[in-house]
């Protein structure tokens, strides 16, 4: 498997291939990959714009190799994903959409708890296009900057702990999706103390994936 990380922190790009090796388990060896143009850090529509061209041409290089079974694209918004299903030779994921249809599968109420207040009608809009607006209850936002929040762990916990429990508390969702690729560590460290069950992203990705057929 290769994950592709659409924006440009190698540091992020090895936290989340640790994240997609430890849920798919030593049988599917994962290699993370990073775009080479891009932001940071993926906090409002343009960057999601930007970040597909980006994220198609890792992706179709990945798959030139010839050791690639299958793709992961590592950012909640999932940019450039159906450029890439369209043009990959093997099969390709999603973790935002992953995350959302194990979200609401089997008519499970649904929210999602993120730190990008900017990309709110984006999420929005992408469940609603996946058939899911039916079962979802909303989204909270955490309080503070995006950057500030991911370069404070202690602060992210908290913010998102927060955020998670108005979910569950005040909108009634049974599951909360943790919306984003680069939160998935605070998603672990967050699951135990949480009163619904969670769904981070890259786990729920790697799930998905390995339910997929080989494309022919």
């Amino acid at each position: 498997m290769v994950l592709i990380n659409p924006n440009t922190s190698t540091a992020t790009t090895a936290m989340m291939t640790s994240l997609a090796r430890r849920a798919l388990g030593p049988a599917r060896p994962v290699r993370g990959v990073t775009v080479r143009r891009g932001p940071a850090m993926l906090t409002d529509p343009a960057a999601l714009r930007a970040a597909a061209p980006e994220v198609l041409a890792a992706g179709l290089r990945a798959a030139a190799g010839g050791d690639c079974a299958g793709l992961l694209v590592a950012a909640f918004g999932d940019p450039g994903l159906d450029l890439l299903r369209a043009a990959a030779p093997v099969p390709v994921v999603g973790i935002g959409e992953a995350a959302l249809l194990e979200a609401a599968a089997h008519g499970t109420p649904f929210g999602i708890a993120t730190t990008t207040p900017l990309l709110a009608d984006a999420i929005t809009e992408r469940v609603t296009a996946l058939g899911l607006a039916g079962r979802y209850t909303g989204l909270r936002l955490t309080t503070g900057s995006p950057e500030r929040l991911s370069a404070d762990p202690v602060l992210l916990l908290d913010r998102l702990e927060r955020a998670v429990r108005a979910c569950a508390e005040r909108d009634g969702a049974r599951a909360v999706v943790i919306g984003g690729g680069p939160l998935g560590e605070a998603a672990e460290r967050l699951r135990p103390h949480t009163p619904v069950r969670l769904v981070a992203p890259i786990p729920a990705a790697c799930r998905a994936i390995t339910k997929m057929p080989p494309r022919p």
